[in-house]
Order: structure tokens, then sequence, then C-alpha cells
């Protein structure tokens, strides 16, 4: 029987960045059409606050489910996710014109999110292990990059047409293009997988003859979701930095609007260079990586959180920029590296969900805290995420070392 070698094809190794380059274009659209978006249902405030929980309330259970179906579908379907995202941002904007369709459609859009997240990230893992190049963290670091221009892109959009319909439509024709390409770039590895899928049939188990159990798949799977409950904290300090960092400079340092929207620009901007820089380290050494990176980032925090200066102030937050944009793209390639092919979208799921669980529940636990003691002061509980972090790091070690059962 011939052995099938997988190997990467051509522009398989380019999916990846091509994918969460579609995927910033769409959060960047989504990002500067917010307002949009919230005047053309016509709710408050406090009705929009409401609303856009549903887009966690639809990504959570997708992001559950998206891996088997990448596990068994492979990985051309990441770019058919991708693609639904782009459409569904058209969908929202024209069905959002009251509160009820408004949260159905968030919601739905929130569910091709956790989908399209899940996928992208095992595409991601997958070209990391056959190629050996970072590709985790530097396919995050297209992400941030193309977040941010096509932010500035939907932003002069909307001062041209001030349409809600044609930033969207704008946005989905650039992701659903890049979610066929990544169908496209995908196809080859597509082939190569189904072999190796039939040869691993034809070496199975006779017909009738139950495979052993192997022992010690539970507690795999329990230092999965530990890695992603480490990665909780690190999502809720990387959120806590990108939403709150601009009303910090407002209220601490009487900064103009303008002066304050530098804050999130700086923190973006620094993240993706940092992730672009750092690609080749957090590969070969994760954990240093790791520790680095929690300890600059909670010395980030506790200098945001006691600066007397707006510019030490910047300067904290750059420094948490550098540690918590290296943090989650890290944990993602370390905790996946050891997981085969055939289980690495359910693995993912497992990872990116708990995970998520902290980008949700950041904003309350900021918020608590700012109301307890004020805005600047409570950067000193975001530094207080990132030392958990740094205080785990030894039994993500253990976990890491684990042998797949």
């Amino acid at each position: 029987m011939s052995t099938v070698i997988i190997r990467p094809i051509g522009t398989f190794r380019a999916a990846p960045f091509l994918g969460f380059a579609g995927f910033g274009a769409f959060w960047g659209v989504w990002g500067a059409t917010l307002p949009l978006l919230r005047a053309q249902a016509g709710v408050s405030d406090a009705e929009f606050g409401v609303v856009l929980l549903f887009i966690g309330a639809g990504a959570l259970p997708a992001m559950l489910l998206t891996g088997r179906l990448v596990d068994a579908l492979g990985l051309r379907v990441t770019g058919v996710l991708l693609a639904l995202l782009g459409v569904m941002g058209v969908v929202l904007s024209a069905a959002a014109v009251n509160y009820a369709a408004l949260c159905a459609g968030i919601l739905l859009t929130g569910a091709s999110s956790g989908a399209a997240d899940v996928a992208l990230n095992t595409l991601a893992a997958t070209v990391e292990k056959r190629t050996g190049r970072p590709v985790v963290t530097r396919s995050h670091a297209a992400f941030s990059a193309t977040v941010a221009l096509s932010s500035l892109g939907a932003g002069a959009l909307t001062a041209i047409a001030d349409s809600l319909l044609v930033n969207f439509a704008a946005g989905a024709v650039v992701v659903v293009a890049l979610g066929l390409a990544v169908v496209t770039t995908t196809r080859p590895a597509h082939a190569q997988d189904a072999a190796a899928a039939r040869e691993r049939q034809d070496a199975a188990a006779p017909e009738g003859q139950v495979e052993p159990a192997r022992p010690g798949r539970t507690s795999w799977w329990i230092a999965l979701v530990m890695i992603g409950a480490i990665g909780a904290f690190a999502f809720a300090a990387e959120n806590a930095y990108q939403s709150w960092s601009a009303v910090l400079l407002t209220d601490a340092f009487t900064a103009s609007p303008a002066l304050a929207a530098v804050a999130p620009a700086a923190f973006a901007t620094t993240a993706a260079l940092t992730r672009f820089a750092t690609g080749t380290v957090t590969l070969r050494r994760p954990i240093a990586t790791l520790v680095a990176a929690s300890a600059i980032a909670t010395g980030g925090g506790v200098l945001t959180a006691f600066a007397p200066t707006l510019p030490l102030a910047m300067g904290g937050i750059v420094a948490a920029a550098v540690g918590t944009s290296a943090l989650f793209p890290t944990l993602l390639s370390y905790g996946l590296r050891p997981v085969p092919d055939g289980s690495r979208g359910r693995a993912t799921s497992a990872i990116s969900t708990v995970a998520y669980l902290g980008y949700l529940a950041g904003p309350a636990y900021f918020g608590l805290l700012a109301d307890a003691g004020g805005v600047q002061r409570t950067f000193l509980g975001v530094a207080a995420l990132t030392a958990v972090v740094l205080a785990a790091i030894p039994a993500l070690k253990r976990a890491g070392s684990r042998p797949l059962p």
C-alpha cells in the first residue's frame, strides 16, 4: 500500500493570510459602520448596547460546533464560511429596520463570525504544522492590520455615500473574494487530505472488530480547555485596552476626541507589528514568549494605571499592546501543535470557545471596576488579568507536555 505524504501545495500556505485579511476587512467595516446601523434601526444607546450582546450569543454555539464541521468537510469549508460572513453584513444592512430585525440580524452575524473564526484558526494551525512556519501569529497580525485599513476605508466611504448598505456591500465584495481565494488555495490540500483519509480507513481495524479505547483522551481535552481558560484572561485584557484606552485619555487627561482616538489606533498598530515581528520566536520558544509577553503586558497595565502624564499613559498602552498581542496566538499555536489533522477543528473549538468567554466578560469586568475606582486605576485590574496568565504558565507547560493519547 502506498504512503500518502502531506505537503503544502503551491499557494496553500497563503490561505490563512487571505482568510484573516477577509475577516479583518469585515470587522473593520463593522466598527466604522456601527453608528449608521444604530441610526437605521432607530434604537437608543441602551437598546443598542443590549443588541450587541447578540454577537456573543450567536458566536458561542457556532464556535463550539464548527470544529466538527471542519474536521468532517475539510479546510475548504473555511472559505465558504468567510464568504457567508461577508454576505451576512449585506443582509443585516438591508433587514435592520427595527429593533427585532436588528437583534435577529446581529445574532446571525455573530454565528457567522464565530464559525469563520474557528475555521480560520484551524486552517492557520494546520498550515503552520505542515510548513513549520509561524503562520498562526502572523495571520493574526494580518487580521489586525486589515481591521485598521478597512476601518479607514469605511470611514472614507461613509463621508462620501453615508449609506449602511454601501459600506457593507463594499466590504462584502472584498470578504467574498478572499473567501473564494481561500477555497481555491486549499483545494490541493483537500485532495491530499482525502487521499490520506482513505489510506487510514484502509488501515483501520477489520469490520466488526472494535478498536481498543485509548486512555487519557478525556484528560487531554481538559488540557485544551485549560489553555482556552488562560486565553480568556488574555482576551479580556486585550479587549480592555482596545475598548477603553480612548476613554482613559478623555477622562483622566482631558484629551480631545481626535487625540483620544490615537490610543486605540496606536494599540492596534502596535499589535499588528508585534505579531509580524515575533512570529518566529513564538513558534520556536512559545513558553518563553508567553512569559515575556505576560510580564510586559502586566508592566504596561501598572504604568497605565499610575501614569501621571498622557505620554506615560500612552507608553503603558503601547507596552500592553506588545504584550497582550502575543498571548492568544501563541497559546493557540502551542495548544494545537500536537493535535492530529482529523481532530484539529474540534480542538480549535475547545480552545477558542472558552477563550471567547473572556472577550465577552471583559467589558463587564472593566465597567464594574471603573465604576468603583475610576477608569485609570481600573487598568491595575487589567494588569491583574495578565498576571494570572504569567502565574498559570507552569501549569500550561505541564499541559503542553502531555502526550497525545
